[in-house]
């Protein structure tokens, strides 16, 4: 068995207050498994501990207790980054830069030269869609550009995973559709993505598995089509049929010319999948 992309076992972190005789739990005992290949989306309103998590997975915070593991290796070690790009919410670039010359020197910091180098630009500019933008100053891009550019930037090296936290935030509806069909291409690439995010109908386009976390802890976990699955209702749909074939379909349907496109459990929103689970948990 392969290791998975992601391990999170017994993760917490607590933060203390500084001058005062409290602390925040921001995460509270965390197990997550995201497999090779797949989207996994962490959901959860402000404060869920969302950024939190990736920032331990990445290994820029250090957890109270629990382990993380990235493809395997203890994520503390940083030869366990080489595999992993990475996106913040609100990156932040030199605006003075053209987006080639800003791909040119994240590029070189992972060790890319020469003709790879250029190659992996170019490469990477024609799939952000900005190969005619790549001598434009950074300080003319917009909010959507900017993201895109941030993606190729964690990119860069090839990575096997991608950690995405909010990755169309403050994007307008274009530039967020754009984002989602990259993401979606990464997944055909075989490469895993990690990303938070608040936009639920757009997590519910594009998530293999999401988590949900509320008050640091995971609520709700699994695959999404099995998530918003609702018990004891099943869905027929069907193609070329009359009206007086739908009237009597339960006892026509299987001697009639219709054809039955498929047939599957009805579902929920993953909107009200999200709301029911971070604002009807007991009280712990």
């Amino acid at each position: 068995m392969s290791d998975p992309a992601v391990a999170v076992r017994g993760l917490t972190k607590i933060f203390p207050v500084p001058l005062h005789r409290q602390s925040i739990v921001a995460v509270r005992d965390l197990d997550l498994r995201v497999e090779p290949g797949e989207v996994y989306g962490l959901l959860g309103p402000n404060g869920s501990g969302k950024s939190t998590t990736l920032k331990i997975i990445l290994g820029l915070v250090s957890p109270t207790r629990g382990r993380t593991e990235i493809f395997g290796r203890d994520s503390r070690l940083v030869e366990s980054r080489q595999a992993v790009g990475f996106l913040p919410e609100n990156p932040y670039f030199y605006k003075f830069l053209t987006g080639e010359e800003t791909l040119r020197f994240f590029g070189r910091l992972c060790g890319l030269t020469g003709v790879r180098l250029k190659n992996r630009i170019n490469e990477l500019l024609d799939l952000v869609g900005l190969t005619k933008a790549r001598k434009r100053r950074l300080g003319t891009y917009s909010k959507g550009m900017l993201q895109r550019i941030g993606l190729a930037q964690a990119l860069i090296h090839d990575p096997r995973l991608v950690v995405l936290d909010e990755p169309t935030a403050g994007v307008d509806p274009a530039g967020s559709r754009e984002i989602r069909d990259l993401i979606l291409d990464l997944r055909r690439r075989g490469i895993t993505v990690l990303l938070s995010s608040h936009l639920l109908a757009q997590a519910q386009e594009i998530c293999d598995r999401v988590g949900i976390l509320a008050d640091g802890i995971l609520v709700r976990e699994g695959h999404l089509q099995e998530l918003i699955a609702i018990e004891n209702q099943t869905e027929f749909v069907i193609a070329d049929a009359s009206a007086q074939l739908v009237d009597q379909i339960e006892s026509f349907i299987n001697r009639s010319n219709a054809k039955l496109i498929t047939r599957q459990k009805s579902t929920t929103t993953l909107e009200r999948l999200f709301l029911d689970a971070t604002t009807k948990r007991p009280e712990s």
